[in-house]
């Protein structure tokens, strides 16, 4: 895995950059695994307690993540994540889920953070379980649940 040749940013959608992020999208072979953002966008403006951003190389849009964020009830979920087709394999995704991890490190009761992938061959799961996401044993639709656990940090 290559180190991306941008600094990778977690970035608010906003007017300025909404249509970019809505053009975004995955290969034909991996549409099964994601919706398409402008879904994903009209779930979040529908939705309360959801972190929406999208992920920028440099200043590229390149992806997009949406995660739970309900700081009430910890459970912190990422509902979505993407990397547009022309971006894969750069390390954009990688870099991006670590900045999620950061965040969900600063929220209250943010020891960990949970996915669900759909277990198909082409699927997102050798991604997620070279990050260190296991599967809990859970069964959602279809897909199966993972979680990451953080560790305690030294600071």
């Amino acid at each position: 895995m290559q180190s991306p040749p941008a600094t990778v940013e977690l970035r608010p959608v906003d007017d300025a950059n909404v249509r970019a992020v809505i053009d975004l999208s995955v290969t034909e072979d991996q549409t099964e695994f994601v919706a398409p953002n402008v879904y994903s966008l009209a779930q979040a403006f529908a939705t309360t307690k959801v972190w929406v951003r999208a992920v920028y190389a440099g200043d590229d849009p390149v992806g997009f993540v949406m995660l739970s964020d309900d700081d009430e009830k910890p459970r912190y979920y990422l509902w979505r994540f993407m990397i547009d087709a022309e971006h894969q394999g750069k390390g954009y995704g990688r870099a991006a889920m670590e900045l999620v991890h950061e965040y969900v490190r600063t929220r209250p009761g943010g020891d960990r953070i949970y996915l669900s992938y759909v277990p198909a061959e082409g699927g997102p799961e050798p991604f997620y379980k070279g990050l260190g996401y296991v599967d809990t044993g859970t069964e959602h639709d279809g897909e199966l649940e993972a979680v990451l656990v953080f560790e305690p940090s030294d600071g």
